[in-house]
């Protein structure tokens, strides 16, 4: 008899499914669209935040070891060749250099001091420009992705409603399910945009943080140029080695 009861609520359950995949199968075109939209969104920008990271990470060690190894030669060129060929603070010394050289060619000496600060600021705004190339897809993403998310659940919600309204029946189980997966299109919306906003934010604050470091390192080097050598900042001077133990005095020989 037991048996006979469960076999027939069994056969009494709700045959419909629902889930990610059925909600996907139900929207048709539309819910793979956005679906694929939004993962495109979102592998995106994880890989602009893990490369603009690195590339961060990257310029802010170097710039921590320049007073105790570019600041330390005695011109220019020579501390060029202590830093690394593509990096940022290689091309603001590049950039001096050239620009000192040019300098002097400058019959007025006003006009040559704007020419060579102009030239420093061009290489500062060039390497700032890069480091910030990726944000605006970042802040695309974050304003984009909720109404994205937004346009899959109406078009579900829509699809839905017209399934309920030939059915000619309204009732709660027929309502909850497609509601309910449509939904989904919102949260993952809402998925994509959050990690989008708050990974541009902290791009950006890096990025304004390695930019005054860069105008600092710049003014230095113009410093450097227009004093001939004379003015850089203060060098750190190296710890000194510690002097090894002496050893005791041998004991006089016993007559």
């Amino acid at each position: 008899m037991l048996i006979e009861i469960l076999a027939a609520g069994a056969g009494a359950a709700p045959q419909n499914k629902f889930g990610f995949a059925e909600a996907l199968q139900q929207g048709g075109f539309i819910a793979y669209a956005t679906v694929t939209i939004l993962g495109i969104m979102s592998f995106g920008s994880f890989f602009i935040l893990f490369s603009k990271w690195f590339e961060q990470s990257k310029i802010l060690k170097q710039g921590s070891t320049l007073k105790n190894t570019f600041w330390r030669t005695n011109s220019l060129s020579e501390g060029a060749t202590k830093l690394d060929k593509n990096s940022a603070w290689r091309q603001i010394v590049d950039d001096g250099i050239a620009a000192g050289q040019q300098h002097s060619k400058m019959t007025d000496a006003m006009d040559a001091h704007d020419w060579l600060v102009g030239s420093l600021a061009r290489s500062e705004a060039s390497i700032n420009a890069r480091l910030a190339g990726g944000l605006p897809f970042l802040a695309t993403v974050g304003a984009t992705a909720p109404f994205i998310g937004l346009f899959g659940t109406v078009v579900g919600i829509y699809r839905a409603l017209i399934a309920i309204g030939l059915a000619g029946s309204a009732s709660i189980d027929k309502v909850a399910g497609p509601v309910g997966e449509a939904l989904i299109m919102t949260a993952l919306g809402l998925l994509v945009a959050v990690p989008a906003v708050l990974a541009y934010n902290y791009l950006q604050a890096r990025n304004k943080r390695i930019a005054e470091q860069l105008q600092g390192f710049a003014t230095d080097v113009l410093a450097f140029i227009n004093s001939r050598g004379e003015v850089k900042p203060t060098v750190v001077a190296a710890p000194a080695a510690k002097a090894a133990p002496a050893k005791p005095a041998a004991a006089p020989a016993k007559p």
